[in-house]
């Protein structure tokens, strides 16, 4: 199976005309992208969009062949016109099956929004999805094979991927690329890594995969980092980073270290935003013990925030009394406890998003506990850190990779 990919971009096109915003500023070579449109051994055309005979031929194909064009979802204005060399084009009833006389077969897959998904196996045996802008699946149940080729909204809709991946029609040796890109992204470097957090890869207009006995070239796809520590400021968004890798990823644990705390109207209501924002399968944890989790197997974890757990952990060894932590004693039990959470996060062998602040860039603190957790923090994110394969600080909700 050969899928062609005559174009990336959003049913409007990215960039847009008249968007005078800095993504659509910025979306340029081969960061510009037609509305998304995929051509399948050049007999199945997913998608008419304006101009596909052209968008074909300058990737090197044809669209005389084409026996079948299916839509997805439904575009807004005028019909696009369908050229005289192409049949007329329609979208498949949910659930319904087609057979094109090239022995491609075509299922309709039903959506949680408004438009069509489809999959299609090839005579070679390769399989492809493809869902529109803005859907995901309705319900798979158990799926009887796995896709080679997933094409899908990873930036709108990162919660279909998960969706898949819980059901088992997307593995590790899927091809996931990101299609109906638009401005809700800045393209170039911060579209190709937020992508490669899910486990997907953005792609030039005019690019084909391969799939199928025979044909099916290892697919290219981004190793992502087991251990992940997101570091910023308050209110820079890393929490939101965080949560944003994840959310591709089914039934992630959320370890929220920083409790409960009665009384206090203002935390509960960043907890409860917190949890708004999170996405419906995932389960909340509260606790500071950490290392039980770590060694744990199970779904991916996000821990928020570390500078939390070390209140936590200074708390819980008297830190914060001057004349104590002179004599020695909480000094070397939180130092244990630092070593304890670094070691469990050596040897976890779960995917780990761990959250932590990055303080002491302004104002020295007026006490000299504040200065204390002051660098037991910092000395806690190096440590944290050495342990991780990626490493991001977030600044002004923009994130710049230390380590990638």
């Amino acid at each position: 199976m050969d899928v062609t990919l005559l174009g990336t971009g959003g049913p409007a096109g990215f960039p847009q005309a008249d968007c005078p915003c800095a993504a659509c500023a910025r979306a340029l070579g081969a960061e510009a992208r037609a509305a998304t449109s995929a051509l399948v051994d050049e007999v199945l055309l997913l998608d008419l969009t304006p101009g596909a005979a052209l968008s074909a031929a300058r990737a090197g194909h044809s669209v005389h062949r084409v026996q079948q064009v299916l839509l997805t979802h439904p575009h807004d204005g005028a019909a696009v016109e369908a050229p005289p060399e192409l049949p007329a084009p329609v979208r498949v009833p949910d659930g319904r099956e087609l057979t094109l006389l090239s022995g491609h077969r075509v299922r309709a897959m039903a959506l949680d929004s408004p438009g069509t998904g489809y999959a299609v196996t090839a005579p070679d045996g390769g399989r492809l999805l493809y869902l529109p802008p803005g859907g995901a699946p309705a319900g798979l149940g158990e799926p009887d094979h796995t896709f080679d080729v997933c094409l899908l909204d990873v930036t709108g809709r990162p919660d279909a991927l998960a969706r898949l991946r819980a059901a088992g029609a997307v593995t590790w040796a899927t091809e996931i690329v990101a299609v109906h890109l638009g401005h809700d992204v800045p393209p170039g470097a911060e579209l190709h890594r937020r992508v490669a957090a899910a486990g997907a890869r953005a792609v030039p207009d005019g690019t084909t995969l391969r799939a199928g006995d025979g044909m099916r070239t290892l697919p290219e796809v981004p190793e992502v980092p087991r251990r992940t520590l997101v570091l910023g400021g308050a209110r820079s968004g890393k929490s939101a980073e965080a949560e944003r890798r994840l959310a591709a990823f089914p039934q992630v644990e959320y370890v929220a270290t920083g409790g409960r705390r009665e009384g206090d109207a203002e935390w509960a209501e960043r907890v409860t935003a917190h949890r708004a924002r999170r996405p419906a399968d995932w389960t909340t944890t509260e606790t500071c013990e950490l290392e039980p989790l770590l060694a744990d197997d199970g779904p991916p974890l996000l821990i928020d925030c570390l500078a939390l757990w070390l209140t936590d952990a200074m708390d819980r060894v008297n830190a914060w009394d001057d004349r104590a932590w002179r004599s020695g004693a909480p000094q070397r039990a939180l130092a244990e406890r630092v070593a304890g959470l670094t070691g469990a996060l050596r040897r976890t062998r779960r995917m780990v998003v761990a959250v932590s602040n990055e303080a002491g860039w302004g104002v020295v603190p007026a006490t000299a506990s504040g200065r204390r957790f002051r660098d037991e923090l910092g000395r806690l994110n190096a440590a944290v850190a050495a342990e991780c394969e990626h490493v991001l600080l977030v600044v002004a909700g923009t994130a710049r990779v230390l380590r990638p």
